[in-house]
């Protein structure tokens, strides 16, 4: 009988095979040279590409971390060279490089300038978050410097039309590639930091090149963006694309209508909001009223609850004027209440029979009862004199009439 043969899961197969790449040293330290194509960055940060030659094409995944050292900007059409191991996609069983590096073939002045230039500014601090202006929430209105026939004027404009119908939009035309341009930027940036009439600044173009994009990278765009008092929000390119104006500007957008989003909120969700917000706050008051109402019933009697309602009457119209400052008004008129109680009470207290007889008087009575008149005492009757503090029983022996 022949010897029987395992037999293995997908799961199995796909994680031998993987492990089977991963302990040969041929394939764990892998230098590759190719073309890059299908260039993608992902939302996460991660780096999606192909790597091929004249005859064969391999797919490739770069991880974050390794994509945030690199030293140039990877797109379609460039010849690299590789770091990383070979590995299986298991979900997919597919063959995959991992890579840990990449570096250009070939000549990489543009990208050297690029690296060099970006790491002078950084080591000036232009790229710290204390330089960075916050976006306002909602601009009195939106700057724009781009290419008046480009298609970043059509696509910023558009989304803010859509998001925000009535909101301004102040355009300040330059160049965006070619001799020269890297000047207009700047002067245009300078013009809108002058005039003052936006809040908030988008600066940038469509994709292009490297060399369409080079304006940005360029000096004088970078020290406009820097000294503007403007916030700036640097749209070049595509999501891709990484310009040294991205690092410099306040907030990086990967597209200009992007950039167009993250300048303008949405008009019809502010309202809802303010719909929304209004009913809470509606409400809380309606709350915050009843339990003031509870407390007064609570605290005073009949008498002043009384005294209170015509006060309540006329404070029930001003609260449809002021729902904001009904709690501070309700205390207000609790405590003017409560300071006119305590003067109606000495008032009353000061014309009392006992303060009349703490000033001296006394008070005379018989059998029945108080006496006003001496004509009403006659000679041998027995009479009570009351005093503040205390009584007196006498007998008349005599009377004089005025």
């Amino acid at each position: 009988m022949g010897e029987l043969k395992p037999v293995f899961s997908v799961h199995e197969l796909t994680e031998y095979v993987d492990l089977l790449l991963g302990f040969d040293p041929n394939l764990k330290e892998l230098a590759v040279e190719g073309e890059l194509q299908d260039v993608k960055r992902h939302a996460s940060g991660h780096l999606y590409f192909t790597l091929k030659d004249e005859l064969a094409s391999v797919n490739c995944v770069m991880f974050r971390q390794y994509v945030n050292g690199l030293r140039f900007l990877p797109r379609e059409g460039q010849h690299v060279r590789l770091a990383g191991k070979a590995t299986l996609y298991q979900r997919d069983g597919r063959f995959q490089l991992m890579a840990t590096g990449l570096a250009l073939n070939g000549d990489g002045s543009l990208f050297a300038a690029f690296t060099a230039y970006k790491e002078e500014l950084k080591n000036r601090g232009w790229f710290d978050d204390t330089q960075k202006k916050a976006i306002p929430f909602l601009p009195k209105a939106v700057g724009l410097v781009t290419s008046a026939s480009g298609a970043a004027r059509h696509d910023v404009e558009t989304v803010i039309r859509r998001r925000f119908p009535s909101m301004p939009i102040v355009f300040y035309p330059a160049s965006v590639q070619g001799e020269g341009a890297a000047g207009e930027i700047a002067q245009a940036i300078d013009r809108a930091d002058r005039e003052k009439r936006c809040d908030v600044l988008i600066v940038g173009r469509g994709g292009g090149s490297m060399e369409d994009l080079w304006p940005f990278n360029e000096a004088p765009v970078a020290e406009a963006i820097h000294r503007c008092l403007i916030p700036v929000i640097s749209a070049v390119g595509h999501e891709t694309d990484v310009s040294i104006s991205d690092f410099v500007a306040d907030l990086r957008a990967p597209t200009p209508s992007a950039a167009a989003e993250l300048a303008v909120p949405e008009r019809d969700a502010l309202l809802a909001s303010l719909a929304s917000l209004g009913e809470r706050l509606k409400h809380a008051l309606g709350i915050g009223i009843r339990s003031k109402r509870d407390r007064l019933k609570l605290l005073w009697g009949d008498a002043i609850r009384l005294r209170m309602h015509r006060v309540s009457e006329q404070r029930r119209q001003r609260l449809d004027e002021n729902r904001a400052s009904i709690a501070s008004g309700c205390a207000h008129a609790i405590e003017i209440q409560r300071n006119k109680l305590e003067r109606e009470k000495e008032r009353l207290f000061a014309y009392s029979p006992q303060r009349t007889l703490e000033r001296g008087f006394a008070l005379v009575e018989n059998e029945a009862g108080v006496l006003t008149s001496a004509q009403k005492i006659e000679a041998g009757d027995s009479i009570s004199i009351r005093f503040s503090d205390g009584t007196v029983r006498a007998n008349t022996t005599g009377k004089e009439m005025l």
